[in-house]
This record gives C-alpha cells, sequence and structure tokens, in this order.
C-alpha cells in the first residue's frame, strides 16, 4: 500500500495518477502537517476516488490542543469525504496521551486511523509502541521508527516486524527508495511518502514520481 501525502486537488488527481492507494491530506506542512479545510477534502472527493485518511492536528506539536474542537472537526470532515483520520498525541512527559487519543478513537469510530509518528518522538519508544499497538480501531501507526528517519530507525522496524506487528507498520519519516527492498523483506507491506514526490512543499505532486515509488513496491513484491 501505497500513502501520499496530498495539501490539495490537484496532488490528489496526481497521486492517482502516479498509482498511490490512498491519501493522508493534510495542511501546512511548515507546520508539520495541520487538519485541512473541510472545503479541500470536498474537493478532492468529487475528483479522486482514492481514500482519504484526514489529518486531526491543530497544533505544530504533539499535544492534544482543544479536544473539543478536534472532535467537532470530526463529523464536518467525515461529511466531506473523510474515509479515516490520523492523530495521536503525548502528554507533558513525552509519553503518549491516551486519554486524549482516546477520547479521539471514539469521536472517529467506526471509522479506521493511523497514529502519526508522535510515536517516534516519545521519550521512550518502546513503551509508546506497546501503548499504541493495543489501541482500538487501529489501521496502521505511522513510524519511522526513529525521530531522525528511517535510515536511524531500520532496526527498530526490524525488531517490531519480527515480534509480529509488521502489519501495523506504515513505514514514512525521511523514507527513501532504496529502504523499500529491506523493508519489505521485513514484512513491510504500507509505506508512506510526501516530500519524496514533488520538488519542494510549495509544488505539486509529480506523477512520475509517485509511479517510481509504485513500480518498486511492485516490483519487490
Amino acid at each position: 500500500m501505497l500513502e501520499v501525502i496530498a495539501l490539495d486537488v490537484r496532488d490528489a488527481v496526481a497521486a492517482e495518477q502516479g498509482g498511490a492507494d490512498r491519501l493522508e491530506v493534510v495542511a501546512d506542512m511548515a507546520a508539520d502537517g495541520l487538519s485541512p479545510a473541510t472545503e479541500t477534502v470536498a474537493a478532492i472527493a468529487r475528483e479522486c476516488p482514492l481514500p482519504q485518511m484526514v489529518m486531526l492536528r491543530t497544533e505544530a506539536n504533539f499535544s492534544a490542543g482543544s479536544l473539543d474542537k478536534l472532535s467537532s472537526l470530526v463529523k464536518e470532515l467525515a461529511d466531506a469525504g473523510a474515509a479515516g483520520f490520523v492523530f495521536g498525541f503525548l502528554d507533558a512527559k513525552g509519553a503518549v496521551d491516551l486519554a486524549a487519543t482516546e477520547a479521539l478513537i471514539h469521536a472517529v469510530s467506526p471509522l479506521p486511523w493511523t497514529f502519526h509518528r508522535a510515536v517516534d518522538h516519545a521519550a521512550d519508544t518502546q513503551a509508546s509502541w506497546r501503548a499504541v499497538r493495543l489501541l482500538p480501531n487501529l489501521a496502521t501507526v505511522l513510524t519511522s521508527g526513529s525521530p531522525n528517519g528511517v535510515t536511524d530507525g531500520l532496526p527498530v522496524l526490524k525488531a517490531r516486524a519480527e515480534a509480529g506487528d509488521a502489519g501495523l507498520i506504515l513505514a514514512g519519516g525521511g523514507l527513501q527508495l532504496r529502504h523499500i527492498p529491506t523493508l519489505l523483506d521485513y514484512g513491510v507491506r504500507a509505506f508512506h511518502v510526501g516530500s519524496a514526490v514533488r520538488d519542494s512543499w510549495t509544488s505539486p505532486i509529480e506523477a512520475r514520481l509517485v509511479s517510481q515509488w509504485r513500480a518498486l513496491i511492485d516490483r519487490d513484491l
């Protein structure tokens, strides 16, 4: 499965043309990805059939912020076309904020959700993984295995896969084409890319770059 970050309709269409399976829809990548406008999700749904996993995040950090505000966004975004959501929070001590995360799990139910890379930035990444993997309705965990990216995180991803969690891993965060054969060998089957399929965050997705990822994943399966 190839998931591609989309900021707008043009990105979504290019991702589909390149062979993506799913979109992660966000806004403001200068803040590492915040919740998009409802209008953006609706516009993508009209022009692109790919499932949209929509970010639930209003602050440029891993704190929950206003849960009431996030919960109110859920219905609007789902009605606009969201197929699922992306969220996950850390508390002041750097542990997974289970209370906040579980509140949003309840709000988005029965739609699937992804725990994003907050898991890689926890004070204790092993403890954060143990906490997250048991949460209900969890579809995938966006993780590089390390706050520094996939290159440094490969040993952690391998250990998680060997422990039986390969199906939860959505590998992303500094993911490079050269990582794909290794991750497939580990049993990882889901991959997430953003900047790798565009010249910069101010440039649109290029379908030909998405196609390179699609071809490599399919070739090595």
